[in-house]
């Protein structure tokens, strides 16, 4: 179970700077019970932070919760976005519709997304609505991903406009980090994805790694992410 996002500790009826920024802010972008992004912390350069889970409901934007503590500890604004995802009777009109609107409610310079959520960061940028791009381990090719994904990405039911890849070149910077040893989105596809877009594309592979390292904000996987920030 989640820590309640509204939890405080009040000082003299008012927060300390501390409990502040420790304690993420939820704004609504939607009126569903997915339309929310929660906020970690305070500062002028925000980062929209995209969950993955292969778009699926089981899995929500508590996945990045550490990621985004620790953009918080280094000045960034960290808006974590959920969305409705696939097992609620959601595809991809209603969830490119809360991402899109997600985006517009955080103004947000910069989206980082792994996985799946890779996959939606990379989408925000081909549409204009971010500056730069990051994908951990990003499904960036939904065509190829289709084949691999057991019915997933037929589920999504989106169009190959919606796949980063069809839409090379994006026109904004993009790091892509992907492990050697992921056994969930393979390798090969970054690789490829950077190799079609060499002027935009920061590609950096992590030998010996895999799928989930990216989520653990003390991985050298996300120190990469940090560096290209």
């Amino acid at each position: 179970m989640r820590t309640n996002p509204f939890r405080t500790v009040a000082t003299s009826q008012r927060l300390t700077r501390w409990d502040d920024a420790a304690v993420p802010r939820r704004l609504a972008y939607a009126d569903h019970a997915d339309g929310f992004c929660e906020v970690h912390g305070h500062g002028e350069s925000r980062v929209l932070v995209l969950h993955g889970g292969f778009w699926r409901d089981r899995y929500d934007l508590s996945l990045m919760d550490g990621l985004c503590a620790d953009l918080a500890a280094r000045g960034f604004e960290a808006w974590n976005a959920e969305y409705r995802r696939l097992g609620n009777g959601s595809s991809w009109p209603e969830m490119s519709a809360d991402v899109r609107a997600a985006a517009e409610l955080a103004k947000a310079e910069v989206a980082i997304g792994h996985s799946a959520g890779g996959h939606l960061a990379l989408w925000l940028a081909a549409e204009g609505l971010v500056q730069r791009a990051v994908g951990q381990a990003p499904v960036s090719d939904l065509q190829t991903a289709g084949a691999l994904s057991s019915g997933v990405v037929a589920e999504l039911g989106a169009s190959l406009d919606a796949s980063p890849r069809q839409r090379l070149p994006l026109g904004v910077p993009q790091l892509l980090v992907h492990g050697t040893l992921d056994d969930c989105v393979p390798v090969d596809m970054s690789r490829g994805y950077a190799a079609a877009a060499p002027g935009e594309v920061t590609y950096v592979e992590r030998e010996g790694e895999g799928h989930f390292e990216h989520l653990d904000p003390r991985s050298g996987a996300w120190q990469d992410v940090i560096a290209w920030l």
